[in-house]
């Protein structure tokens, strides 16, 4: 259930985040204790800020009102993806080539379900992972999450 709210979110919202100049990076559906949570994850070239935040969450909160897609009582949060950004679109995986990044898969894969390495890119829905010395290529239906990964 919850994946068919993030998608339908996904669907009704996105153009109007685009339209404001900014990326949804990720929609998330969850309940934590008594409590519903959707929770959208925005971004834009230099971050966002808490103003890009609020308006978003007025302008989205009003459309998602008027829809009626929540059957049960919700908070709305915007907030920004954060340093450990997840990887979920094709353009991600390209735009953040030469980052270090982590990678869960969905099955064991070449022994392992994770895998830390730099980004190399991707090819032909493979993508390229620089780990322990060689190219892994995991291909994107495999991969159950990946995200940015924090240089020290």
């Amino acid at each position: 259930m919850s994946q068919d709210v993030v998608r339908q979110v996904t669907t009704l919202v996105e153009s109007m985040i685009v339209e404001a100049g900014l990326e949804l990076v990720d929609v998330e559906y969850i309940k934590e204790g008594m409590h519903w949570f959707l929770r959208l994850y925005i971004d834009k070239e230099g971050g966002v800020d808490l103003d890009d935040c609020a308006n978003v969450s007025h302008r989205v909160g009003d459309v998602l009102d008027n829809a009626d897609l929540l059957a049960q009582a919700y908070m709305l949060e915007v907030s920004s993806p954060g340093l450990e950004r997840p990887l979920k679109k094709e353009a991600d995986f390209e735009r953040y080539q030469g980052k270090l990044i982590k990678v869960r898969t969905k099955n064991v894969f070449q022994g392992y379900h994770e895998f830390s390495g730099y980004l190399a890119g991707l090819e032909d829905g493979k993508v390229i992972l620089e780990y322990q010395g060689e190219k892994v290529r995991i291909a994107l239906e495999q991969i159950e999450k990946a995200h940015l990964e924090i240089e020290f």
